[in-house]
């Protein structure tokens, strides 16, 4: 295998020895050999791990006794990261604390997840809640209580004896997604702290249910309040507090990117994954589809395009190649809907035959950026304001990846500290609605269940 980053060689040269010297060490989770290195140990996370046809080396993955058992044989599923699952029979030997995992499985991510027959779930220092707790809360998941639902499943609002309001975010039995994403949103979520993002409270595993419990957002999504045809909160939406929650959502991708200790494209930045708190701050949510990149990683493909259409940079959608740039678009069309209060992937101007982002571009370029603007939020007193927003916006979504601003650029755009904007470039498929699927449609959500090229298109 291509062993994980950030390893601690040791010059030895006997491979025994190293794997006593892991033994010896309560910090030591993993260890391999190579002849030309030595020794090398990993203590904290394994990051970047990929196997390799015929180079590499073994990797040695230590685990504890307690997950083998001498008089049965169990199935020991590892997941590390949240891309592959590979099964391998558990040693029967008590004694046996390191597995050998060399040309067995890869990873892109930071974490080690263990599963056993009996189907226990290992979500690690995260609060647990039972099942009871939570059906109590949300008056056994009544539809009154029902807040929304996605691809993960149903989302509902509860309250804990102690009176704290909760939003219960409940996997389904129908949904595209599983384990996988449950897992993914765990090991991602739960080590992010930020104010533009949504806090993870605790989890639940027990049966078959699969749930996560967040902070309540009693504004619920931006995609409800800014896209509700009857609902009354869209009034309140004036062009300053647009303008804080795109910023808002700005400053989250800005910490996904390059402020935290892991790096995250998040990969589904929509408006129903934008929470509003009771202050109107935004919260980017649902982070089931993210990736982490560890080392000098900058980018990354997939055969499993995973996310929504219309939100989808053209780079990931048709070819399954995702970045940061690909979040930047995404923020893009965010930026777009806000401003316009139109939903991308719904809008089409029948006079012009322009999807939304094709309509941006026509009137921003013709200086008539002001009409594209929502009507109740047009002024002429922050035109100038509006049509600078839509030009970044347009920046954003550009059709190739090196001509998009990073995020830190974008924010340093709208705080004013960049002055002079670039101009944008035509954006892709500005003239025949949104972004296209792998076979020419334009289906709006798109979820794969397996690994292969062919995406199976489900509703999210």
């Amino acid at each position: 295998m291509k062993v994980p980053d950030f390893a601690k060689p040791s010059p030895s040269r006997v491979q025994d020895e190293c794997r006593t010297r892991c033994l010896g060490n309560c910090s030591c989770i993993a260890y391999a050999y190579d002849i030309n290195i030595g020794c090398m140990f990993w203590s904290d996370t394994l990051i970047d791990t990929r196997e390799f046809d015929s180079v590499g080396v073994d990797l040695y993955v230590r685990l504890s006794a307690s997950e083998f058992d001498s008089h049965k044989e169990r199935k020991l599923y590892i997941i590390i990261g949240v891309t592959f699952v590979v099964k391998r029979k558990g040693n029967k030997a008590q004694d046996s604390s390191i597995m050998e995992a060399g040309q067995m499985f890869t990873t892109d991510s930071t974490a080690i997840v263990l599963k056993n027959e009996s189907k226990e779930v290992n979500i690690g220092d995260l609060p647990k809640f039972t099942f009871e707790m939570l059906a109590n809360a949300t008056n056994q998941f009544h539809v009154d209580n029902l807040l929304g639902r996605g691809g993960f499943g149903p989302v509902y609002k509860g309250v804990l004896v102690n009176m704290k309001e909760i939003a219960v975010k409940r996997l389904s039995a129908e949904s595209g997604q599983g384990m996988q994403e449950f897992m993914n949103e765990v090991i991602v979520i739960s080590k992010l702290q930020h104010r533009n993002l949504v806090k993870l409270l605790g989890g639940c595993v027990e049966k078959e249910e699969k749930i996560l419990i967040y902070e309540y957002m009693p504004n619920k999504s931006l995609d409800a309040c800014l896209f509700g045809v009857t609902n009354p909160t869209k009034k309140l939406l004036d062009w300053n507090m647009r303008s804080s929650i795109i910023e808002g959502i700005g400053r989250g991708i800005l910490y996904l990117h390059r402020d935290s200790r892991l790096r995250i494209i998040h990969r589904d930045l929509k408006p129903s994954n934008v929470l509003l708190d009771k202050d109107w701050n935004p919260k980017i949510s649902d982070f089931g589809m993210a990736r982490i990149f560890g080392g000098n990683e900058d980018h990354g493909s997939t055969a499993r395009v995973v996310g929504t259409y219309g939100y989808m940079a053209p780079e990931y959608g048709m070819e399954g190649r995702f970045s940061e740039k690909s979040d930047v678009y995404s923020f893009g069309v965010l930026i777009l809907e806000i401003i316009k209060g139109e939903k991308n992937t719904r809008y089409f101007n029948d006079e012009l035959s322009l999807s939304l982002i094709g309509y941006a571009w026509k009137m921003w370029s013709e200086g008539n950026g002001l009409s594209f603007v929502e009507e109740s939020i047009a002024s002429r007193e922050t035109e100038e304001e509006m049509v600078r927003c839509i030009q970044i916006g347009l920046l954003c979504v550009q059709e190739s990846p090196n001509n998009r601003p990073a995020i830190q650029t974008v924010l340093s755009m709208l705080s004013g500290e960049i002055v002079e904007l670039p101009l944008p470039k035509q954006p892709v498929f500005a003239e025949n609605g949104s972004t296209p699927g792998p076979n020419g449609s334009t289906q709006q959500n798109v979820y794969s269940n397996n690994e292969l090229t062919l995406s199976v298109l489900d509703g999210r």
